[in-house]
């Protein structure tokens, strides 16, 4: 039996027209790979029976809750961002726009938490770490989301307001925590400077070309609806916690191997490929296994994640290693060529360092460093709803 069902084969099992299944993949309820004619489409087996269970479980309430978790339904109102065909948008304005205009993380953060005229980053200043933390925060042996989610606790407590109200105190506390973030991911002192200048001094001092890519990365990662992290988040800040706890529990989120992991395995699988003799075979070898190829491909981007190939984009300009460059320029044509799949956010992360030839953690960190503004987006907006985040389970065990 065929892991790939044709168009015909697919509207069949579904019970749809080829117009609803075009539909289906703009939307990313299914996903679509280069028949080997390259002018028909095949779908993957498993992704559309999955599909046709979700249409025969019902559209009752409960049923409708349980098949909304991964990537189903709406679950909740915003007004931070929304998801289409071209990328995220940041209440109505493009992330990709931002980043080719030049907006700092700073920029994306004063959009995603409404701040209007008040620049809460104006109003911070300088200064060491508290005593309780300098330990903590100087201890570069400690991984980067460790070291953060150990620290920003102990901030808290030197933080007067960090319960009020008032949306300006609450903004500022959030810019504060954004810089902080920054600082710990990296074992820096606090600082003044915008979050890509601590990153990038941090990696590539002196390094103009690099910075550019670090803002741009951290801009089109502040925020993507309700992702798993920010979910998290959310369900914290509901409970009426700080904003520093809220922020521990979107890092804790993101150490998870399906979420900010994913960073790693993106970064592991241009090494390898990197190191095959032929970085396409390399591709095609492992998809004819039926592994997945980390860093490609995803459910709300059919056509190809918009902010990747914005990154893609100003590699190639920029002034990274051209011999990297080529084999990555390999891996991406091996991908799409092969198995239909183009990369995404966490693929161009890893790339980013495969290019000016870093570790793999600083993927991680550009992505939490960036994501933190959109966990405080989501904070600030549910806890100004005022409402508990407390779903119902549907128990399947032992009956009493």
């Amino acid at each position: 039996m065929s892991d790939l069902l044709t168009a015909r084969e697919t509207c069949r099992l579904l019970g749809i027209t080829q117009a609803t299944l075009y539909a289906y993949v703009s939307r990313g309820l299914l996903e679509s790979r280069p028949g080997p004619d390259h002018r028909t489409r095949l779908y993957p087996r498993r992704d559309v029976e999955r599909l046709a269970q979700r249409k025969q479980v019902g559209r009752g309430a409960a049923a409708g809750a349980a098949h909304s978790l991964d990537r189903g339904l709406p679950v909740l109102e915003t007004r931070i961002s929304l998801i289409r065909p071209d990328g995220p948008y940041y209440r109505g304005c493009s992330a990709v726009r931002l980043a080719q205009n030049g907006a700092t993380l700073e920029d994306a953060a004063r959009l995603l938490w409404d701040c209007g005229d008040h620049d809460p980053f104006a109003a911070l200043d300088g200064g060491d770490w508290p005593a309780h933390v300098a330990a903590l925060a100087a201890d570069t042996a400690l991984p980067p989301l460790e070291r953060a989610m150990a620290a920003i606790p102990l901030l808290a407590l030197d933080v007067r307001h960090s319960f009020s109200a008032a949306m300006r105190a609450r903004h500022d506390i959030a810019a504060a925590l954004l810089r902080q973030n920054a600082a710990l991911l990296v074992g820096r002192p606090p600082s003044l400077a915008p979050v890509h200048r601590v990153l990038s001094e941090c990696w590539k001092p002196g390094d103009d070309g690099f910075a550019e890519i670090v803002r741009a990365a951290l801009v089109l990662c502040a925020d993507h609806e309700l992702n798993v992290s920010a979910f998290a988040a959310r369900v914290v800040a509901s409970t009426g916690a700080h904003l520093h706890a809220t922020v521990c529990s979107g890092l804790a989120a993101l150490s998870g191997p399906r979420h900010g992991g994913a960073t790693a395995r993106a970064y592991a699988l241009i090494t390898d490929a990197r190191e095959a003799a032929l970085s396409r075979e390399y591709i095609a070898e492992r998809l004819r296994r039926g592994e997945d190829l980390p860093g490609f491909g995803h459910a709300l981007y059919p056509h190809g994640d918009p902010r990747a190939a914005e990154l893609l984009a100003r590699l190639r300009s920029s002034h990274a290693d051209a011999s990297t460059m080529t084999a990555l320029d390999t891996i991406v044509a091996a991908a799409d060529d092969v198995g239909g799949q183009r990369p995404n956010i966490d693929f161009m992360l890893g790339a980013i360092c495969h290019a000016y030839s870093l570790p793999a953690t600083p993927a991680l960190v550009m992505f939490a460093a960036g994501r933190l503004a959109g966990w405080l987006a989501h904070a600030l907006e549910q806890q100004a709803e005022g409402k508990l985040i407390r779903p119902r389970a549907r128990y399947r065990g032992v009956e009493p």
